[in-house]
């Protein structure tokens, strides 16, 4: 519990309580020692494999042109889904290392930034720009609908689904997505 609380944001209302809603966990929680900052050389996320072969949920959310689109217009690429917003920490943290990672696997896995923020396009579109980031797009759910829709409560969460829309693995938290253990989830997962 102590360790969700480092590696995630509640949702923004303040309604939902930090209770780790995710059921089991496959890997360890790193803390940095300085007061529960993530500065990427950590990981602090925690890794589970309860919703293991579980569909990505068939819910629309915008693309970067503002039209509505689902993540099974994606089907037959693998893609890794980070549910984040501008006003979580862990969730910034991470970003530059989701930026790189989109870079390194580009052809292989799409990795979709969908955005929590209620105020849409205004908030994320300046933010992203700002902070330049050369893969990383403005995808929004206004609504929230996906994080009902993959049952969980803490931003960031992370998704690996595979090429047929199917959950291989999630990680609830922060965590460094350029770094060693994230190339060793990703790797196993896909079977490379």
């Amino acid at each position: 519990m102590f360790a969700l609380v480092l590696g995630g944001c509640d949702r923004q209302s303040g309604d939902a309580p930090q209770d780790g809603g995710d059921k089991g966990v496959v890997g360890g929680v790193g803390a940095s020692g300085d007061g529960g900052r993530y500065d990427g050389s950590e990981t602090m996320g925690v890794v589970s494999i309860d919703y293991r072969g579980m569909a990505a949920p068939d819910l629309a959310f915008q693309n970067p042109e503002g039209e509505a689109i689902r993540l099974s217009d994606f089907e037959g690429q693998p893609l890794l889904v980070n549910l984040w917003a501008t006003w979580c920490a862990p969730c910034i943290a991470e970003m530059p290392t989701l930026d790189r990672l989109a870079e390194e696997y580009d052809g292989q896995i799409k990795v979709l930034t969908i955005s929590q923020d209620l105020q849409g396009a205004e908030v994320v579109t300046p933010f992203l720009a700002e902070r330049r980031f050369r893969h990383l797009e403005d995808w929004l759910d206004e609504d929230n609908a996906m994080m009902a829709g993959i049952e969980s409560q803490t931003l960031p969460t992370t998704i690996l689904y595979d090429a047929y829309g199917n959950e291989l693995f999630r990680v609830i938290g922060g965590m460094d997505w350029a770094g060693e253990r994230a190339e060793r989830l990703i790797e196993g997962a896909l079977g490379s």
